[in-house]
């Protein structure tokens, strides 16, 4: 039977680098193979020279699509094998191994806003909140934050897929939320926070 492995990398988009992703169709059981996409597109290679090649490091179970369906983390190699310089988990990879004996543990918290039409959630159309923020950070209540469904649905969906998801809360404006992974080791607590 036929699964689907949803294949997930960083870009090359400066400033701030975006999630790429697409789908590849595998045999059940079948450990996902490295996978070629057109670096042209992604800012990561030149029209002439274009191939890219993903290399799987991380997966875990697709939580949206369910079953046997998979996520599968990936970093990007050039043509000929190398990492490519917008490739970071190579380097943090090479500091991993360097101080392994340490044992290094690390905590991250990803701050987000929701947004809805454009503006950030709980806001009024084109306005600001008429209060300071004291009461939406870790708040309580319809009053004081907005979009707990989908948080909730969020830390659901992590947990779903084993990661290593410590904890939420709402944050200091309404609409805001954050999540934390950890304790986890180098090369982990990034491959969870970015899936």
């Amino acid at each position: 039977m036929a699964i689907k492995a949803e294949y997930i990398w960083l870009d090359g988009v400066k400033p701030t680098k975006q999630l790429r992703s697409k789908t590849k169709i595998l045999e059940d059981g079948e450990a996902p193979p490295e996978w070629g996409y057109d670096g042209s597109s992604t800012e990561q290679a030149d029209g002439t020279a274009s191939d890219c090649v993903l290399k799987p490091v991380f997966t875990c179970p697709d939580p949206i699509r369910g079953g046997k369906n998979v996520l599968v983390m990936c970093e990007v190699f050039n043509a000929a094998g190398e990492p490519h310089p917008t490739n970071t988990r190579a380097k943090a990879r090479a500091i991993e191994e360097k101080f392994k004996a340490h044992e290094a543990l690390y905590g991250i918290e990803q701050e987000y806003t929701m947004l809805e039409d454009g503006w950030p959630a709980g806001f009024p159309p084109q306005g600001f909140p008429t209060r300071a923020q004291g009461p939406y950070y870790c708040g309580v209540g319809a009053n004081n934050i907005t979009g707990r469904e989908i948080a909730e649905k969020h830390m659901d969906m992590c947990l779903q897929a084993g990661l290593k998801l410590s904890g939420i809360n709402a944050e200091v404006m309404p609409g805001q939320w954050e999540f934390q992974i950890g304790p986890a080791g180098t090369l982990e607590v990034g491959d969870h926070l970015w899936v």
